[in-house]
């Protein structure tokens, strides 16, 4: 079968280094064009200012993959849905949670193909955990969530701005993995975050969970945006069989009682496309909402501290 065709809307960071590359060596997709508003191209393959251009220009075009921060994503994924385009969004998927909600729908209506991701999900490890802890239950959890926003976001004054989402746009990734693997539902039981006191989003977040489960589990969770000795993005877990299961790097490390079970290298954005080759072919939509309705909880339910100036 030949490659479909796909555009790359929105050329940052994650983008550059995950998004092109990606399609580049599949088996499944050919880039054929990508937007940007800042005319950041990729080869020789066309680039357009706007996804109108493009819908234009190359209509042949079926597929579109939107990278851009999550502001405009609701008006863009509905504009290529309009124009009889499956899309692939990167996380988080909109600002609100009723945005999301409104796309689901009107993907729905027009029989189009929608795939939300959340990237953190597509490791091997992270599919064993969650067959671990299916088995065995969980007693205990904890989320260490912290990395330098320096390097991950050098720059982004979007990441500070109000839908920009703060520390708790790499958090999600770790929720995306948590709801994935916890055996029974997790609610937001109290928050603080901490907020520099020249930006709009949070740079510091704490978390405690609490669950219906009769045993009443122990759950927390820990996000920081100025970790400079290294990333640090580990899940703890501790079963109802005593057992020490520890999820690490990101999801693609998996020891249990201290011992590597599983690890592996950055599988989970090929991965992700090969998702987005069977749900094409199945004609099937992809949407998990828990991820973003726990970080919503977090906001509605958190206190806010004023802390430090941020600068970059």
């Amino acid at each position: 079968m030949s490659k479909r065709k796909i555009a790359v809307i929105g050329v940052g960071k994650i983008a550059q280094d995950q998004h092109l590359p990606v399609i580049d060596a599949s088996e499944d997709f050919e880039l054929a064009a990508t937007v940007s508003t800042r005319g950041i191209g990729h080869g020789d393959l066309p680039v357009f200012r706007s996804p109108a251009e493009l819908y234009a220009a190359m209509p042949e075009i079926g597929l579109v993959s939107i990278c851009t921060p999550p502001g405009v994503r609701h008006a863009y994924v509905r504009e290529a849905l309009d124009a009889g385009k499956d899309v692939m969004l990167e996380k988080p998927p909109t600002t609100t949670i009723s945005e999301l909600d409104d796309l689901i729908a009107h993907a729905g209506r027009l029989d189009r193909v929608i795939f939300q991701t959340w990237h953190s999900q597509y490791n091997a490890a992270v599919d064993r955990a969650k067959v671990i802890l299916s088995e065995e239950g969980v007693s205990a959890a904890r989320i260490d969530w912290r990395e330098s926003v320096r390097k991950w976001h050098p720059g982004q004054d979007w990441v500070w701005e109000p839908g920009g989402f703060g520390v708790c746009d790499p958090g999600i990734n770790a929720f995306s993995i948590f709801t994935k693997v916890m055996p029974f539902p997790v609610f937001v039981d109290s928050a603080r975050l901490i907020f520099p006191a020249n930006r709009q989003t949070p740079i510091d977040v704490d978390i405690a969970f609490k669950s219906s489960q009769p045993h009443r589990p122990d759950l927390s969770c820990g996000f920081n945006w100025l970790e400079e000795s290294g990333e640090i993005w580990t899940i703890a877990f501790k079963t109802g069989a005593g057992n020490e299961v520890k999820l690490e790097r990101g999801g693609r490390t998996l020891r249990v009682n201290g011992e590597v079970v599983l690890e592996h290298g950055d599988e989970e954005y090929a991965r992700m496309y090969d998702r987005f080759a069977d749900l094409l072919e199945a004609r099937e939509s992809d949407v998990d909402v828990r991820p973003f309705r726990l970080m919503g909880d977090v906001f509605l339910l958190g206190a806010r501290e004023n802390g430090p100036d941020f600068n970059w």
